[in-house]
């Protein structure tokens, strides 16, 4: 029995995006290149891994567990042999992809011109990022290293806290000429709200008073699933939204937005690079991260740049 690693990256990557079309250009390759890889490693194995019928393939049961077992393997090769040339020259090109999830806003307004800047650094890497306020299963879906903001919903992660950020309340100028300004968080009960809808209003709306966890009644009209979008809603004198600092700040820079309850301590969110247990880590994530790491080193720049 006889078989490459091509064929093997091949044949996952082939299981991973369903087709051999979209494999191929994944992979750089000649459709035709990625079939012969499939089927030598059929004749290898001595066994069928997909069903092809009329022009389209599916993966057999046994193709499924075999992936299963051979993603993490695969994994763990790759990071031995690019943790050993890391180790033994410091400054080697990184190489292969490097698979990111980060959420929505603070990648366009923020990691894009980092991840940019660490590109121009190190032209043999290929990146594919992805943006999504979605939680993502990085080990299930495949990716290198996600940016989480907030506690950490998975323990089974590795984390490196980049830096903190803290939630703003804030509401537009025409809002507070309108309605006011809320004196303590219980007043929010009397203002018009934008809620989050990725997460309950109780574990939202928080404050803290000598220790104390405050969760007031906040009264939410419209409820969005996206940062920008409840900036947007406030902006328009909607309502009173509770936004992280990298979203809010430069609303209130430019004067269309305006502070609430100064005075009121906030939650603080950790902004934190994860990815999975793995050993040894990969020398392009522990490159990645350690840029990102000396890129945050003196704080949010948001919070700088105020």
């Amino acid at each position: 029995m006889r078989y490459t690693l091509d064929e093997i990256e091949t044949f996952l990557a082939v299981i991973e995006l369903g087709t051999l079309t979209a494999a191929a250009a994944r992979l750089n390759l000649a459709k035709s290149v990625v079939s012969k890889r499939v089927s030598d490693l059929e004749r290898s194995l001595g066994a069928a891994l997909f069903r092809r019928q009329a022009g389209r393939i599916a993966p057999t049961e046994a193709a499924e567990r075999l992936a299963e077992r051979l993603r993490p393997a695969l994994a763990e090769l790759s990071a031995a042999t690019e943790s050993a040339a890391w180790e033994m020259d410091g400054s080697i090109s990184l190489r292969g992809v490097l698979k990111i999830s980060a959420p929505m806003t603070f990648g366009t307004q923020y990691l894009s011109s980092m991840i940019a800047r660490f590109a121009e650094k190190h032209a043999d890497l290929e990146f594919r990022v992805d943006y999504d306020d979605r939680y993502h299963d990085l080990a299930q879906e495949g990716y290198d290293v996600g940016i989480r903001i907030g506690d950490l919903q998975d323990g089974a992660m590795i984390r490196r806290k980049l830096c903190d950020d803290r939630m703003m309340v804030c509401a537009s100028p025409e809002y507070v000429d309108a309605r006011g300004k809320p004196e303590t968080a219980m007043d929010l009960a009397e203002h018009a709200c934008i809620g989050y809808s990725n997460m309950s209003n109780a574990r939202f709306w928080q404050f803290s008073e000598r220790g104390r966890t405050l969760a007031p009644v906040a009264r939410t009209r419209l409820t969005v699933n996206n940062g920008e979008a409840m900036r947007d809603l406030a902006v328009h004198g909607l309502g009173i939204a509770m936004l992280p600092g990298f979203i809010a700040q430069p609303a209130i820079d430019r004067g269309t937005l305006v502070p609430i309850l100064s005075g009121w301590e906030t939650r603080a969110l950790p902004i934190a690079a994860v990815w999975p247990p793995i050993r040894p880590v990969p020398a392009k994530l522990r490159g990645f991260v350690d840029y990102l790491a000396d890129e945050l080193k003196n704080g949010a720049p948001w919070r700088v740049a105020a």
